[in-house]
C-alpha cells in the first residue's frame, strides 16, 4: 500500500466538485524517474525552483569531486548516492512546490495504486470526509479522577496527630 496526498486550490472547500478539476494527487515514496533523470523530471513536472536547486547541487557536487581529485569510481558512487537522495526527496519537493503555488495538501489516502487512490480521494472530498474528525478514541484515555479530598503532594492530608 502506498500513501498519496491530494493537493487542491486553497479556495476549494470539501464537497465542492469544481476544485476537483485542478486537483493533483502526489504519491509518496521513492520516485524512480527522478532517480534516473533528476533535473529533467523536475522540469517535466514544472518544478522550476526545485530543478534549479537540484542542478546547482549536482554541479557543486561535481566540481567539489573534481577539485578534491576523486577517482572515477568514487565520483560515480557519489553521483549515484546523490541521485538516490533525489529519488527519495522528489515527491516532497513536489509537495513543497505545490503548497508554495497555493495548492496545499488537503487530504491523504492510502491505496494500492493511483486509480484506487484517486477514487478514494474524490469520494472523501465529495462526501466532505476531509473535515470530519477522527472517530477513534484518544491514544491515552483519561483515567479515573479523584474526589475533592485534600491532598498534599502525592499523599492524602494527615488525618490525625501523632
Amino acid at each position: 500500500m502506498r500513501s498519496y496526498t491530494l493537493h487542491m486550490p486553497a479556495e476549494s472547500r470539501p464537497g465542492d466538485a469544481h476544485g476537483l478539476d485542478r486537483a493533483i494527487l502526489v504519491p509518496d515514496g521513492f520516485v524512480w524517474p527522478a532517480f534516473a533523470f533528476s533535473v529533467f523530471w523536475f522540469l517535466y513536472h514544472r518544478l522550476w525552483v526545485a530543478a534549479l536547486i537540484v542542478l546547482a547541487g549536482l554541479a557543486a557536487l561535481a566540481s567539489a569531486g573534481y577539485a578534491l581529485g576523486l577517482p572515477t569510481v568514487a565520483g560515480a558512487a557519489v553521483s549515484l548516492l546523490a541521485a538516490w537522495l533525489i529519488g527519495l526527496e522528489a515527491s516532497s519537493l513536489r509537495r513543497w512546490t505545490l503548497a508554495r503555488r497555493g495548492r496545499p495538501a488537503r487530504d491523504a489516502v492510502v491505496a494500492a495504486n493511483a486509480e484506487e487512490a484517486e477514487a478514494r480521494a474524490i469520494t472523501r472530498w465529495l462526501a466532505g470526509a476531509a473535515a470530519v474528525p477522527d472517530p477513534r478514541p484518544p491514544a491515552f484515555p483519561s483515567g479515573p479522577t479523584r474526589g475533592m479530598e485534600p491532598v498534599v503532594g502525592l499523599f492524602p492530608a494527615r488525618e490525625g496527630g501523632r
